[in-house]
Parts: structure tokens; C-alpha cells; sequence
């Protein structure tokens, strides 16, 4: 691997930058010189059909997979591939899965409670009284999630979407600049699709955002720039409308 930049160009003022990312797997190029940029404050649909690299884009990102070769900068001057998935998380880069993955014994608050940015030692945990900042940023999130009403519930009585966006309200506690999102509105009612949207829509105006999602409706109802991937590489940008018309997009996903 040739010797990388200390930094990405400082012409391309970025929350995320990729450039010649590769992975393979057992001669298999899930990614294949991948580039792109994400600018701080934007949210970003990446779209694709299965195989296209989306989940390794993820993993890479989050420290999960090292890629073969390329470059990945955090802020344009955090070099993403020296790093693990704990110091990543703790830089500021958040990422919900596709399931969500919450404490269903515990009610509502205490699973945001428990996802405070805050020191998680056993005695801390226990015997910590939330300050009034603590207690504010709880109902803030419980606000901007759509359940407030739900804050005494236990995690396990809420529907499918409702857990997701109490997934999304943990992430949230962890106060990230990025948040990576995998396919948030599958499984879920037309009512939650419509409202996720507006949620992501509302948590992007303080945080970068990144969807991954196979839902064409919903991502036009995100209302932002579309990346499309195939076969580990970007294939077309733009708005929803743009990449929609074009053929070899059609061709690849969309015609399918």
C-alpha cells in the first residue's frame, strides 16, 4: 500500500472523505476504488442494489473492516483506518443497524439515560443522580423521537418503528457529528416511514447524516443528494430525480 496523506485536501472541507477504497473478501472486491465526500451539516442517501458494497462502506468507516487500500478521513485530518471500531465510536461517528438493538426490560427514558455521554463505571451508573443538563437533553431527544408520551413505557412494548427511533434517540445521546443509518423504515407502517423521514430530516440540521436504504419513497421524502454504489464503486450523484433518469442506474438497480 502506497503511504497515505496526513490529512484529506483542504479543498474538499469534509465531515467524511473517502478515496481508493478498497476491500476484498476471498477474491471478492466488495469495494473497489470507492470515492466520496460527505460535507458537515449534509445528509447523504446512499442507495444500490444488494451486493453493491453499502454494508462495507459502513464497516470501513466505523473500523470494522481495514480496507486493502484508499483513504478514510474523519474531519479531514482523522485518519479512519488507524483506528478501532471503540476509539471511532468515540470520536463522534454513530451507527444504527438495521435492527434495532435496545434494552427491552428498561423503559424508554432509562434506555436514553443509559446512553448518555457520560462515565459508564458500575458505580457511576448506579449511583449517579442525573443533573438538570442531563435531564433536559433526555427530553430533548425524547421530543425530537416522538416519545415523549412513551418515556415510562418499556422498550420492549414499543412497535417496530418506535424502537427504531428510540435506537436513533441513543445514538443521539451519544451527541455524534455523524450518524451512519442503516435502512431505517424497513419493516415499518407507511405512517412511521412518513415520520422517520421528517425525524432524519429534523436530526440533520444539527448533525451530519448518512441513510443507507433500499426505499425509494422514503428517500425521496429525505429530500437530499443520492449516491448510488454498484459493484463497489459509485456509479451516479445527485438529486433522486437525477439518478432515477439515469440509464445506467435504470440498468444495474432500478430496472430490476
Amino acid at each position: 500500500m502506497t503511504s497515505q496523506p496526513v490529512s484529506a485536501p483542504a479543498d474538499f472541507p469534509s465531515i467524511l472523505y473517502l478515496d481508493g477504497v478498497s476491500v476484498s473478501f476471498d477474491g471478492f472486491k466488495a469495494l473497489n476504488n470507492l470515492s466520496f465526500f460527505i460535507e458537515p451539516g449534509e445528509m447523504r442517501a446512499i442507495i444500490g442494489p444488494n451486493g453493491a458494497g453499502k454494508t462495507t462502506m459502513m464497516d470501513v468507516i466505523t473500523g470494522k473492516t481495514r480496507p486493502d487500500e484508499g483513504m478514510v478521513f474523519f474531519k479531514n485530518e482523522i485518519d479512519l483506518t488507524k483506528h478501532d471500531e471503540a476509539f471511532i465510536a468515540n470520536l463522534g461517528i454513530g451507527r444504527k443497524f438495521q435492527k434495532p438493538t435496545v434494552f427491552e426490560s428498561q423503559s424508554v427514558f432509562h434506555n436514553l439515560e443509559l446512553s448518555l455521554k457520560e462515565d459508564k463505571s458500575v458505580m457511576k451508573t448506579l449511583f449517579a443522580a442525573l443533573n438538570d443538563a442531563q435531564l433536559a437533553r433526555i427530553m430533548e431527544v425524547l421530543k425530537i423521537i416522538r416519545l415523549e408520551e412513551k418515556a415510562t413505557w418499556l422498550a420492549g412494548e414499543l412497535s417496530h418503528g418506535q424502537k427504531q427511533w428510540l435506537e436513533i434517540g441513543m445514538l443521539l445521546m451519544q451527541d455524534p457529528d455523524l450518524l451512519l443509518v442503516d435502512e431505517p423504515v424497513a419493516g415499518m407502517t407507511d405512517a412511521e416511514t412518513e415520520q422517520t423521514a421528517d425525524l432524519l430530516r429534523e436530526i440533520s440540521s444539527t448533525h451530519s447524516v448518512v441513510v443507507v436504504e433500499h426505499d425509494m419513497e422514503f428517500v425521496r421524502a429525505l429530500n437530499t443528494k443520492v449516491t448510488v454504489l454498484h459493484e463497489g464503486s459509485v456509479l451516479a450523484e445527485g438529486s433522486l430525480d437525477t439518478v432515477q433518469n439515469n440509464q445506467r442506474v435504470i440498468d444495474v438497480y432500478l430496472g430490476r
